[in-house]
């Protein structure tokens, strides 16, 4: 092949002549290195040995230089250090290039050029394409023949062509599609050529895919837009994952969401590791939260199914389903005076939900509570329930965050369509936690109480409800009173009347040792009628009707007689019917 005719030629035209004979990394060659290739490919290149012995190339110094540099660039990492000469000088020029060199680097992968540029940098901006170069640029460096300026603009055109594939490798990875044979090529040589990067890419490894689990957390949104995975009773630690903000926004993504993913361990410098893929979103596909309603949007209605918490033949559960009823998305406030057994009264309804109801997500929230208090009630969940607590000797601060993110993660399992019951003691102890962390309001109520304090409580008891769309959010809080405190009988009178059924306990019929201590004339539920059938319903009325006038031990301790002798309460009340028949 005629190397005149070759350099008449123009580079495009050289590039398909390449192509057709089947060369590699043509695409990244200069005009003096494509003649070079293709005059090899056509025949060896000729040699004549001299006198002495030595050997002369058949081509100029500059074209030599040329194609030696490009083969050095076509060499893996691992090659003999004898062939990755040329580019290990370009490395190392580079590397002693000046600030102002590096700006101008930065700003050509950019986009852009810094105003002390080199004429050739100029030269290829106004091309408009990074990897085809013009046949006046190959002519002018030419001219230059300086080796060491050859292999440094050498190193600049390989590290922008690494930047630009690995930035092309990584969405196609994405897509799940690598159909171009020129991505493919380029991903090839951003693997080789990793380790020759300068500034801040130069060494750095490849990523390990060997130190990804699985972890499954609690989210908590901070102020910046991204939040953490928490675990340890929603509090801060160190093994919480940051989430970043664009998988939030993508998701749709919100405080209280219980995210399945991929993460990584932290990298040197960092705190935390990093979440990368989303698995599930509470249990479900991430599109199903992506398209989930506001809970502030869906419409609150009158529980209308039922919890039967008959379990055998205790009598506590059975004398709750006639006297005080429970539903789907109730409101229930157990007003108990100390030592009256609404520790024992919360751990049963517990244990009747999980057995009766295993498909009901359950959350025991026990706050400002003794340790001892913790360690029993854990144990005494055999099923899905979570314990989720604050002891007595936390800050508030603690209390207030433990309520708030159990009350976030019932709404978002509300959002999914999903029942919930949060058994919790006591929203007095809540509410006194409130009083030390809110700003003061400049007003103080009876026994020192902020009226400030009063709006985050109520939030979360208000909180329970039955939705029309689908779902529910049941919360049973138990309330202090006759503890001497005036604070504790201001918040209970605040409270009262603010839910939809309300159990009593009586401290007399504790001391007499009469449990369950249920005061039954005080304890009932609104719209009973829509959780009772009409037999059912007439047989309570009655029952009231008859112990109205009766001292509430007498009645207590009469009913709960009548329970013990019958197998259930559907047997207890065709008794009551026969005896309203007779009578």
């Amino acid at each position: 092949m005629d190397e005149s005719a070759l350099k008449g030629k123009k580079v495009a035209e050289l590039r398909e002549i390449a192509k057709t004979f089947g060369l590699k990394n043509y695409q990244k060659m200069k005009k003096a290195e494509l003649v070079q290739a293709l005059m090899k490919d056509d025949e060896p290149p000729k040699k004549a040995e001299q006198a002495g012995g030595e050997e002369v190339s058949a081509e100029p110094d500059h074209v030599m230089a040329g194609a030696d540099t490009a083969e050095a660039a076509e060499k893996p990492v691992h090659a003999e250090p004898a062939e990755a000469t040329s580019a290990d000088a370009a490395e190392t020029s580079a590397d002693n290039a000046n600030n102002a060199d590096n700006a101008e680097h930065a700003g050509r992968r950019s986009g852009g050029r810094s105003a002390g540029g080199r004429k050739q940098a100029a030269s290829r901006s106004k091309s408009g394409a990074r990897y085809t170069k013009t046949e006046s640029v190959d002519e002018s460096e030419k001219a230059h023949g300086e080796p060491e300026i050859r292999a440094l603009h050498e190193a600049e055109a390989a590290q922008n062509e690494t930047d630009d594939a690995s930035t092309a490798g990584n969405r196609h990875a994405a897509r799940g599609s690598h159909t171009d044979e020129r991505a493919d090529s380029r991903t090839d040589d951003r693997q080789d050529e990793r380790p020759q990067r300068t500034g801040r890419h130069r060494g750095k490894p490849a990523p390990d895919r060997s130190d990804r689990f699985e972890v499954e957390g609690i989210l908590e949104l901070a102020d910046g837009g991204f939040g953490f995975l928490r675990f340890n009773n929603f509090l801060t630690s160190e093994k919480d994952i940051y989430v970043a903000p664009a998988q939030i926004r993508r998701f749709n993504l919100k405080t209280g969401d219980k995210v399945k993913g991929i993460c990584r361990h932290p990298n040197d410098g960092d705190k935390f590791g990093a979440l990368l893929y989303v698995v599930t979103v509470n249990g479900d596909e991430p599109g199903v939260a992506m398209k989930r309603p506001d809970f502030e949007s869906l419409t609150p209605i009158f529980p209308n199914e039922r919890f039967k918490l008959e379990d055998g033949r205790d009598l506590s559960l059975r004398l709750i389903d006639l006297v005080a009823p429970i539903g789907k998305g109730q409101r229930g406030l157990i007003v108990a005076p100390p030592k009256a057994g609404k520790t024992v009264l919360i751990k049963k309804i517990a244990n009747s939900i999980e057995k009766n109801y295993p498909d009901v997500e359950m959350i025991v929230l026990l706050v400002d509570e003794r340790p001892e208090e913790v360690t029993d009630m854990k144990r005494s969940l055999k099923g899905n329930g979570e314990v989720i607590y604050s002891t007595f000797d936390e800050l508030p601060q603690h209390h207030v965050k433990v309520a708030e993110m159990v009350l976030a993660r019932a709404q978002r399992l509300a959002e999914h369509g999903k029942d919930v019951i949060i058994l919790m003691d006591s929203i007095t102890r809540l509410a006194r936690a409130y009083n030390l962390v809110v700003p003061a309001s400049g007003k103080t109520l009876s026994g020192g109480f902020d009226p400030g304090a009063l709006h985050k409580p109520k939030k979360f008891f208000g909180a329970a409800r039955k939705l029309e769309e689908g779902g529910s959010i049941t919360i049973l809080a138990t309330a202090l009173v006759e503890t001497g405190s005036r604070m504790d009988d201001l918040i209970f009178e605040e409270f009262k009347g603010t839910g939809n059924m309300e159990l009593h306990l009586d401290r007399k019929l504790s001391e007499k040792r009469i449990f369950p201590a249920i005061n039954l004339n005080k304890s009932g539920t609104r719209r009973e009628d829509l959780l009772m059938d009409q037999d059912e319903l007439e047989a309570i009325w009655y029952m009231r009707r008859a112990m109205g006038n009766r001292d509430n031990q007498e009645v207590t301790e009469m009913i709960l007689d009548n329970l013990a002798h019958t197998r259930d309460n559907k047997t207890f009340i065709e008794v009551i019917r026969k005896i309203k028949l007779e009578g």
